[in-house]
């Protein structure tokens, strides 16, 4: 019940178990063709370019940002928690000049801000995290879109943590790239990257398409742009493995894709708004079991992710311990934290497989008799009645 990896669904792991075909199978071909499909409604899309990475979700934070961004190009990050330093760091290494509009650990960076620093800057890419799990919060993305596409800046968005659980809208948002994960909200096991692309940015990275020799073909010419300097990062290639091209770039994580391919399945078959109301339930009976124990949520409220809840560490209470203890009485893991908030906070989430009402109460009780034991008092039996209530206003 931390910030992720999560329990995943039982049915995702079922189909993992499934026998490996090869990449270029027309059952397996077709499986590709499914996740694609499969995967437009969860990111709010119609892209065409709709698809996995394989590798863990920063394997599509590091594709999405080395296609589109060439050494020089000045890139706006959008700062307010540990997984936007996270760009600024892949940004570095690719080469590009980085600036940035930043909040406090705990808030978001208000539209007026970003768009002040769009006009200041002027930026190829704009860059930001959805939900920042290091902080809990949720940045706004309404209206994003619209001001890079006025500035000629592409807009890449980081929804990891969000996508399956919170509203991904890449078409109303009007953003570029939107990548994510799966052990999060989709409740599947870490390796393997969903990511969307719109037509435009796909434009630009075909721009830069350089296939290596031993696969190069008739069909398929290079760009004119600077080549993209990570092979296995090469989008330019992977949308064209992912075509009715079946660039032969690399083997495909086929377990994985069946992974991936279920996740959708669970979500779409749940029905996403339902889902997203789920996600809603659990993090706000979380967030009022933990108030109702006496202890202070981190962070801004009106922004809060409804998947994880950052709880203070009360004064002289040993934060490890009652993680420690928790996992050895009740089998059940909280999350510690990064930077300036190590040891300061512990972030409890309810996500994918475990946003389930039952989970919740079960983490409340387990924290409950943690802290009791611990000698920190708490109004004993408050919390889940509070989390019940709670669960059923929202």
């Amino acid at each position: 019940m931390g910030p992720g990896p999560v329990n995943a669904h039982p049915r995702v792991l079922r189909a993992m178990a499934a026998d490996l075909l090869g990449q270029f199978d027309p059952e397996m071909t077709g499986f590709m063709n499914q996740v694609m499909a499969l995967y437009r409604p969860v990111f709010g899309t119609g892209n065409q370019w709709t698809m996995l990475i394989d590798g863990t979700a920063r394997a599509a934070i590091e594709a999405s940002l080395v296609s589109l961004v060439e050494p020089g190009d000045t890139v706006l990050v959008v700062n307010f928690g540990r997984f936007g330093l996270l760009l600024t760091e892949i940004l570095g290494r690719i080469g590009a000049k980085i600036e940035q509009v930043s909040a406090p650990w705990g808030e978001v960076v208000p539209i007026e801000a970003i768009a002040e620093a769009i006009e200041r800057v002027g930026p190829k890419v704009v860059a930001t995290v959805h939900g920042d799990t290091s902080t809990t919060m949720a940045q706004p993305l309404e209206g994003l879109g619209d001001l890079c596409k006025a500035a000629g800046a592409y807009a890449y968005i980081d929804a990891c943590a969000t996508l399956g659980g919170m509203e991904i809208a890449a078409d109303r948002w009007g953003v570029d790239v939107v990548t994510a994960g799966l052990q999060k909200c989709l409740g599947g096991p870490s390796g393997s990257a969903p990511i969307t692309i719109s037509d435009r940015a796909a434009e630009r990275i075909f721009a830069r398409r350089h296939v290596e020799q031993g696969i190069r073909r008739a069909d398929i010419s290079d760009g004119v742009g600077p080549r993209i300097p990570s092979n296995y990062f090469d989008l330019a290639m992977i949308m064209d493995y992912w075509s009715e091209k079946r660039l032969n770039h690399h083997t495909e994580a086929t377990s994985m894709l069946y992974a991936a391919r279920e996740c959708a399945r669970v979500a779409l078959g749940e029905g996403l708004e339902a889902r997203f109301t789920r996600h809603r339930k659990a993090g706000a009976a979380m967030t009022a079991g933990v108030r109702a124990m006496g202890l202070t949520v981190f962070g801004d409220d009106a922004y809060r992710m409804t998947n994880v809840t950052g709880v203070h560490i009360p004064e002289g209470v040993d934060g490890e311990a009652i993680r420690t203890a928790m996992r050895e009485h009740f089998e059940i893991e909280i999350g510690t934290a990064f930077g300036p908030l190590q040891g300061k906070i512990w972030r409890l989430g309810a996500m994918g497989y475990n946003a389930m009402k039952h989970k919740v109460l079960l983490t409340l009780g387990a924290l409950e008799a943690c802290l009791t034991a611990a000698d920190h008092k708490v109004p004993l039996g408050a919390a889940v009645p509070a989390a019940l209530a709670a669960w059923d206003a929202a």
